[in-house]
């Protein structure tokens, strides 16, 4: 079987990469540039953005309605504020919630129709206008994959979009804006990249390729983590966990994920929670019910976060990943279960069953029924 890798073509990576973002734009002829970002980073961050793309002779318009979650509807406001200026290219700035209301943008404008009809696998026709995104967290890796999450407010269920037309054009981390991240954020922002990294590395379709980029994300993560929570102006350890979500990305983004994001999509959905902390409760839980189809794999994880295995059986290893994870999760301040973000179980079921229409639980090591699910939230609580 063939396996194909997706990526941006071009990526700038470190102190002052996005002050490259205008000099990107000119070299490709683009003439004007809508900045899709968030409420705070929309008077913080992105001025500075429009002059460096104004510099190079690159107008820009600002829209700062990518909320937390990205709606629908945060994606046709978009879309009308790009028609209205008559923009060619788009710039998103900030985390995941920014570069997918970006890409659901680029969706509708390039092809139409409503940004429902995009979600799946390679739903698009036409290719939407050039996305530059310049990366404000260490976590999502959304600045360079193709996947896209948008909330339908209609069914309060997170649409998963898989197409590889919104691999964005050029990608900017920049560790000198990371620095200004608070704590809580770098600590939820982290445990999402782990739990990318983890999840492609035990994926039904990794290669390689992904694997060589997970185990170097997770080695990261764990060595650099709790610096970069601990104080925020480490850039030793910002730079580290910059390009620990960077590889996290690239092994994700072509060995896909597994249940952990396939339910945490339910949980960010129906409660609106943080994406990082609700992957961080899960990842344990998940990783305990997949144990026994990867077993050499989550020993694999465990030394690589540093786990002494000496002597050790293969499965008392593989226990060994779960217990550094969680370790983890408790040394940087994230909750240690669902009923402390606000879970109810009532919601369990429903939010199984939508789990298990998520695109993301289709590389999965185990294949789990609706109790097992069920059981594996529970689990989490």
């Amino acid at each position: 079987m063939s396996n194909s890798y997706f990526m941006p073509s071009v990526n700038h990576m470190g102190p002052g990469a996005a002050k490259l973002v205008g000099e990107e734009a000119k070299m490709r002829g683009l003439k004007k540039a809508l900045i899709v970002t968030d409420n705070f980073l929309e008077k913080a961050v992105a001025p500075d953005v429009a002059k460096y793309l104004k510099d190079a002779k690159v107008d820009a318009v600002i829209f700062g309605g990518a909320q937390p979650n990205p709606t629908d509807k945060n994606v046709h406001d978009g879309v009308d504020v790009f028609k209205e200026n008559k923009c060619d290219c788009i710039v998103s700035l900030g985390g995941g919630s920014s570069h997918d209301c970006a890409k659901g943008i680029a969706f509708v404008v390039g092809g139409g129709g409503h940004i429902r009809d995009y979600e799946g696998v390679n739903k698009s026709k036409k290719a939407g206008p050039p996305l530059l995104a310049i990366n404000t967290t260490a976590g999502t890796a959304s600045e360079m994959t193709r996947f896209c999450i948008i909330t339908n407010t209609d069914t309060k269920v997170k649409m998963a979009i898989v197409d590889w037309r919104c691999t964005p054009t050029v990608s900017f981390n920049d560790s000198e804006i990371m620095k200004g991240m608070p704590p809580s954020l770098t600590a939820a922002t982290g445990m999402d990249a782990l739990t990318h990294a983890v999840e492609a590395y035990v994926s039904t379709v990794s290669t390689p390729v992904t694997d060589s980029a997970a185990l170097m994300a997770i080695r990261l993560i764990s060595e650099n983590l709790r610096a970069a929570v601990a104080n925020g102006q480490d850039m030793q350890a910002r730079d580290a966990m910059m390009y620990a979500q960077f590889l996290g990305g690239m092994a994700f983004n072509n060995a896909v994920l597994g249940y952990v994001h396939a339910m945490a999509h339910q949980l960010g959905g129906f409660y609106d929670l943080p994406h990082g902390v609700c992957n961080a409760i899960l990842l344990p839980a998940v990783s305990k019910f997949n144990l026994i189809a990867k077993m050499d794999r989550f020993a694999d994880i465990a030394e690589a976060m540093g786990e002494n295995l000496d002597g050790l059986s293969t499965r008392d290893a593989a226990d060994k990943a779960i217990d550094a994870i969680r370790k983890l999760s408790a040394d940087i301040g994230i909750p240690a279960g669902l009923k402390e973000i606000g879970v109810k179980e009532k919601d369990l079921e429903v939010m199984a069953k939508n789990a298990m229409k998520d695109a993301c639980g289709a590389t999965n090591p185990r294949c789990p029924d609706l109790e097992q699910v069920i059981g594996i939230f529970r689990d989490a609580m």
